[in-house]
């Protein structure tokens, strides 16, 4: 009961007003419910829910909240019921101990795609209620702390899940205090001799470093109070994974890094940050590109900080952190430091802006069918490093390190990334494939005739930007898809000189799709395309009569390999419909594959196509198909390919001389489009028609010798 008594003594300090009674209420039930389980460690199991409500009101989380603590593990764990807790405490406890209880059966396995739908309930979990994720924050970091009591294996299993799921959560929940101590106990875990090696090593070069750093502290004390700023000064240190993971990471030896302390000047006001900074930079020299602004522009989790590395007395870099006493509220608590806050708030605030990664999640989740796909956005943008970048207007957006212009343009709104052709950085015009740095400028040029490609998947950073084009994509592909299957139906009926148009638009459709398991006939049509349906399937429901034995088959001679009109030879395969692929527009010369439907079309690919990557699960309907080499030397079929021309000052004649050299190799265009800025830079778009990829790659170098062509790139798709 002592440690009941604590909760009940500090919940009143920041939750004046609680009613405590029901924390009383808990404790009973929880120990009657744990009455006689033991704790790996030997402990009453009891001391496991309690320790996670003293963690709780750590955090200073509602009294609500520190009793779903308390009880958390009653409904996995023991035999109480949630319609006995919802009797007992209400439904809003009993939501959200059944909520951790789900995401306590979370067991993270090797296998990729359990691990991503266990993902994905979590998801789904921190979207109802995010106080469930605190808990099971508390509840982790607390079996974190006594991780040694269980098996070894075990225990690198949670250590593991712990680095790649918890640790980088606290962080986007600004939570600093918990996800250090998450990632040392991990370290603990996962590499015990490196652990204790640098802990020997830390402890050898505190005093020397304690000295060193004290120092400097003295001396900023000093002449802050000189200037009338009051400040406390405090030295940090690192914890022990940010040192080894700098080590890894830059493949430093440890005294290679010096910066194992860090100064925090905590001040009382914006100004006096600033103020303070200005005093530091005259005392010191600062390290060109160390200072960050993170007043002006906080981090997507609310943190707020000056950082600069400047060059210490003893000429070794010296990090120092600047920040008001709320700053460094935020900056230790996170999420915790606004609850309250927030209780008291009607509308939009801070809080609502910084959980914005959040809602991308829940966005990209329900967008993203494929569960490996989403856990691969997840990795990528759940965590990332932000560069902060400006609309013309002014106006900052926060994007993972390594961002496009693409993905600046769906992070202004989902029809300028659909619609965006080109792009200007701090005025220039850029390819859009160009990585955006700290405080750019960017413009975004759009065209209605443009629409997402396929490779831009290749070098997008965020969710957001990879889930719409996906989702323009599988629209597009459903299209092609229904057009496919209906070419495949059309043509497998005339063989029984059925009437397909007859047979489609009949009331008996509807039903073959529903008896299929189909809501309409273009679903039916649809996966009949992309090979999930027999077409066969399809026509024996809507003409049963019809079977396929009664219609001879034309066979290919033993040995050889079966010809198409498309100039592509078959292994294996006969009597398929063949059709190029918009998304990658193989021309011969390219290195190809084809993609067989249970439908018996055959679509060729690029062997680099990202929908041929993408198609692991698929590998059975790929097949090897070459260019027929051998075909009679008649006029060869051309094949459309779009390319664009970057062109670094406009002038008069210069598109002649462009669509001059295309002629001068035979190429035909087929379509052109024109942009050109203000500052005379422009992108020339043109779909021409080549034999193959000798000729196209003789376009583009009579392209390339044109004076003020800047490049000239092959664009997959049209």
């Amino acid at each position: 009961m002592t440690q009941l008594q604590t909760l009940i003594e500090e919940i009143p300090k920041y939750q004046p007003g609680a009613d405590l009674a029901v924390l009383e209420r808990a404790y009973r039930f929880s120990e009657r419910s744990h009455r006689g389980q033991q704790r790996a460690s030997g402990e009453p199991y009891l001391s496991h829910p309690l320790e996670v409500a003293s963690l709780l009101v750590a955090f200073k989380m509602d009294v609500t909240t520190v009793t779903a603590g308390l009880l958390h593990d009653v409904l996995e764990d023991t035999g109480a019921t949630k319609a006995e807790l919802e009797r007992e405490f209400g439904k809003e406890i009993a939501e959200l101990v059944d909520g951790v209880t789900k995401l306590g059966k979370l067991a993270f396995s090797s296998r990729e795609e359990r691990q991503a739908e266990n993902f994905r309930k979590m998801l789904v979990a921190m979207a109802r209620d995010l106080r469930v994720l605190m808990i099971k924050m508390a509840d982790r970091l607390h079996n974190m702390r006594t991780l040694d009591y269980l098996a070894q294996d075990r225990g690198r299993k949670i250590a593991q899940e712990t680095l790649d799921i918890y640790a980088p959560l606290a962080h986007r929940l600004g939570m600093a205090k918990v996800k250090a101590e998450l990632e040392d106990l991990a370290l603990r875990t996962l590499s015990p001799d490196a652990y204790v090696d640098l802990q020997k090593r830390v402890a050898k070069r505190r005093l020397e470093r304690e000295a060193d750093i004290n120092h400097v502290i003295t001396i900023i004390e000093r002449k802050l109070r000189e200037v009338g700023i009051e400040s406390q000064i405090r030295g940090r240190p690192k914890h022990f994974y940010s040192i080894f993971k700098k080590m890894h990471d830059q493949g430093r030896e440890f005294d290679e890094i010096y910066d194992l302390t860090a100064v925090r000047a905590i001040t009382n006001s914006v100004r006096d940050c600033y103020g303070a900074l200005g005093v530091i930079h005259s005392l010191w020299k600062p390290v060109p590109g160390r200072f960050k602004d993170f007043i002006a522009m906080p981090k997507v989790n609310m943190y707020q900080s000056l950082h600069t590395t400047v060059i210490g007395p003893k000429g070794d870099p010296v990090e120092i952190q600047i920040r008001t006493w709320e700053m460094h509220r935020i900056a230790e608590e996170g999420i915790a430091a606004h609850w309250l806050y927030k209780e008291k708030k009607t509308g939009k605030d801070k809080l609502d802006e910084s959980l914005a990664w959040l809602r991308q999640l829940i966005e990209t989740q329900q967008d993203t069918k494929d569960p490996r796909e989403f856990l691969d956005s997840v990795r990528v943008d759940l965590f990332p490093d932000e560069v902060y970048v400006f609309t013309p207007k002014g106006d900052v957006k926060a994007l993972p390190d390594g961002a496009t212009p693409i993905d600046f343009a769906f992070a202004v709104h989902t029809k300028v990334g659909e619609h965006c052709v080109g792009a200007k950085v701090n005025g220039k015009l850029v390819p859009l494939r160009t990585t955006l740095r700290q405080g750019d400028i960017v413009e975004i040029v759009t065209s209605s005739n443009q629409h997402p490609s396929r490779d831009w998947l290749k070098f997008v950073k965020s969710t957001r930007a990879r889930a719409k084009i996906n989702q323009w994509l599988k629209i597009e592909e459903r299209a092609r898809s229904i057009e496919l299957g209906r070419e495949l139906f059309e043509r497998e009926a005339k063989k029984y000189r059925l009437n397909p148009a007859a047979l489609l638009t009949g009331e008996e459709m509807a039903r073959a799709a529903a008896d299929l398991g189909y809501p309409t006939a273009d679903d039916v049509l649809a996966a009949v395309g992309y090979g999930k349906a027999s077409v066969h399937q399809l026509l024996n429901k809507l003409a049963p009569g019809a079977t396929l034995d009664t219609v001879e088959r034309p066979r290919t001679a033993a040995g050889t390999r079966p010809k198409t009109d498309q100039g592509v030879r078959i292994r294996g395969v006969d009597d398929l419909l063949v059709r190029f692929a918009k998304c990658c527009n193989p021309l011969p010369g390219d290195q190809i594959v084809g993609f067989i439907t249970r439908g018996r079309g055959l679509t060729v690919h690029a062997r680099d196509c990202l929908t041929v990557a993408k198609s692991v699960l698929d590998r059975e309907r790929l097949i090897n198909v070459e260019w027929d080499v051998e075909a009679p030397a008649l006029e060869p079929a051309k094949r459309p390919v779009r390319i664009a021309v970057y062109i670094g000052n406009d002038r008069p004649g210069l598109l002649s001389e462009i669509t001059g050299a295309i002629g001068s190799k035979n190429g035909n265009i087929t379509k052109a489009e024109v942009t050109v800025t203000d500052d005379r830079r422009g992108i020339n778009n043109f779909v021409v028609e080549v034999a193959d990829l000798s000729q196209l790659q003789d376009i583009m170098t009579a392209i390339r010798e044109v004076p003020d062509v800047i490049n000239v790139e092959r664009v997959r798709g049209l």
